[in-house]
């Protein structure tokens, strides 16, 4: 593959415009590049998190397999009509999700966010792909888009939660739990 970037700037978007994965120009507020555009901070923020150090070789192996996820998705989100997420993505995210959450307590009250610093950094990645998930419904309410991006988002945002109760015990850090009557 040749250089597909030799120029970063291109003065095209000055009027407000992007363009999309088909040539197409949008607004830069349009939903469809809000979508997009929220999937892909929602994968520097897991770059923060793996930028952590006390992240265990299986989840950093799930992790960055989910950023290229995430990359996909962004693709297909910005070329209309592009199909790249399959239910194999998914089946992929629960089966991470039930292996991580197999030797966790059961939890009987809501947590906080925290639990030291690269598992407050995973809830607040979590919490991105939750606003990435809300993106995509707007964007499905008014164009096509294929339910897989949704689904996927989905279980991102569990499997983050899950992810981030393991970065609190390997940080030492213990779970905040929520006091209905403090």
């Amino acid at each position: 593959m040749g250089k597909r970037l030799s120029k970063i700037y291109t003065r095209t978007g000055d009027d407000g415009t992007t363009g999309l994965g088909d040539g197409t120009r949008t607004a830069k507020d349009s939903a469809r590049v809000e979508a997009y555009g929220t999937v892909d901070e929602a994968n520097s923020a897991i770059g923060v998190v793996l930028a952590g150090a006390a992240v265990p070789e299986a989840v950093r192996a799930c992790l960055e397999a989910v950023q290229h996820d995430l990359f996909e998705l962004g693709g297909e989100l910005c070329i209309p009509g592009h199909e790249a997420i399959t239910q194999d993505f998914i089946d992929r995210l629960e089966a991470d999700l039930d292996g991580f959450n197999a030797d966790l307590p059961a939890l009987d009250d809501f947590i906080l966010p925290g639990g030291g610093m690269t598992a407050a950094q995973c809830h607040l990645a979590r919490t991105i792909v939750r606003r990435a998930e809300r993106r995509v419904a707007t964007l499905a309410s008014e164009e096509d888009v294929r339910p897989e991006a949704g689904r996927y988002l989905n279980r991102l945002s569990d499997l983050l939660f899950v992810v981030a109760r393991v970065l609190s015990r390997v940080e030492g850090g213990s779970e905040v739990l929520w006091k209905r009557d403090r």
